[in-house]
């Protein structure tokens, strides 16, 4: 099970992860991912102690999940939603520290194997990492 501090909850984190973040749709899941944005030393005056300022508190990586009622009834939507939390918690310490992942399920989830469905995130979070070039027309 994700900590609570790994979950996303609230209606604005799902909506800035998807908005802000790199979409990436392999087989049935599609994955929103958002990454830190990398901060360079920067020189600040800052009015807490000097002995607090070594210690860097990072924010964990957050996951939250969307599972329509496109892919079946109640049981079969909280059997992909536990399937999937699983698979997650399992590649979560994998993303950069403050990375906030939305996995959506599509209706062939319902059908998926545990292992296909872990190829799938897997193969979607690898893409959504990945820097995306332009696309040429």
């Amino acid at each position: 099970m994700l900590t609570a501090a790994q979950r996303l909850r609230r209606s604005s984190d799902f909506a800035a992860a998807v908005r802000g973040g790199r979409r990436v749709g392999r087989g049935a899941v599609v994955v929103h991912l958002t990454l830190p944005q990398p901060t360079g030393p920067t020189v600040t005056t800052s009015p807490e102690p000097a002995r607090n300022r070594g210690a860097v508190t990072s924010a964990p990586s957050r996951a939250g999940f969307v599972v329509s009622k496109a892919v079946g009834n109640a049981v079969v939507r909280n059997k992909v939603r536990r399937r999937l939390r699983h698979l997650v918690r399992e590649r979560l310490s994998d993303l950069p520290a403050g990375s906030t992942l939305v996995v959506r399920a599509l209706p062939p989830a319902a059908e998926a194997s545990y292992a296909r469905l872990g190829a799938d995130l897997d193969a979607a979070i690898a893409a959504a990492r990945t820097a995306r070039g332009r696309r040429s027309r």
